[in-house]
């Protein structure tokens, strides 16, 4: 279904928020390969890809699958959001292209906005609200608030379910397989905005478009 021209009987747009409206990802896969090696580990950047947006209680034992039992994930992660935090403090977080001008159109025509992130509420909130867009959304929803994260379609069923909209009605807005996952599973319509990778042939199977940035999600609305 990838690339689909029009898309209509849309309600709602719900965004991941790392890769898609803040430029982390990048972050994410570097300092979790700076804190693995302080730790011992030399972590491959396929299974770090892998890894986006993937929930705690899954990533956990997947590490200790691919790197032994004794690897640490909660401590090494810890250490992760150290280093990133420290790196976000001195530098800032940057925005992805077309964030403003795309929240404000959609907002302009009627669509209610939420975000879905695997981020937690303690790093979520502060940083859209750094970048200026919190206000933006009608919902923020973060994994914490469910049972299960993605690839589980949990968060965007309960996205769905606090925005009070089917999720045959909204478009997920994703830059990784978790993502889409997720999205998918929970019934949403998904448009990918690549951010470290492209889709695969399976993923181009659950995806109504895949757009070089946000800017192209208004003309497929």
């Amino acid at each position: 279904m990838e690339n689909r021209e029009k898309l209509t009987g849309i309600h709602a747009v719900i965004f991941d928020m790392d890769g898609v409206l803040i430029d982390t990802e990048k972050y994410l896969t570097r300092f979790w390969r700076q804190a693995a090696l302080e730790a011992g580990y030399e972590i491959k950047e396929e299974h770090l890809l892998m890894m986006r947006s993937f929930a705690s209680k899954y990533a956990a034992p997947r590490f200790q699958e691919l790197y032994g039992p004794n690897f640490d994930y909660m401590a090494i992660r810890q250490r992760r959001k150290e280093l990133m935090a420290e790196h976000l403090a001195q530098h800032g977080i940057e925005k992805k292209p077309w964030v403003d001008e795309t929240l404000d159109a959609l907002r302009k025509r009627g669509y209610k906005l939420a975000v879905a992130t695997a981020t937690s509420e303690e790093r979520a909130f502060p940083y859209l609200e750094k970048i200026g867009i919190l206000h933006k959304f009608d919902k923020i929803i973060c994994a914490s608030m469910v049972e299960n994260g993605k690839p589980c379609p949990d968060i965007y069923l309960y996205a769905c379910a606090q925005i009070d909209e089917k999720p045959e009605n909204c478009i997920a807005v994703e830059d990784a397989p978790n993502g889409v996952l997720s999205a998918w599973r929970a019934g949403c319509h998904v448009v990918m905005v690549p951010d470290l990778s492209q889709p695969d042939d399976r993923l181009k199977t659950l995806i109504e478009k895949k757009a070089d940035s946000l800017r192209e999600l208004l003309d497929f609305l």
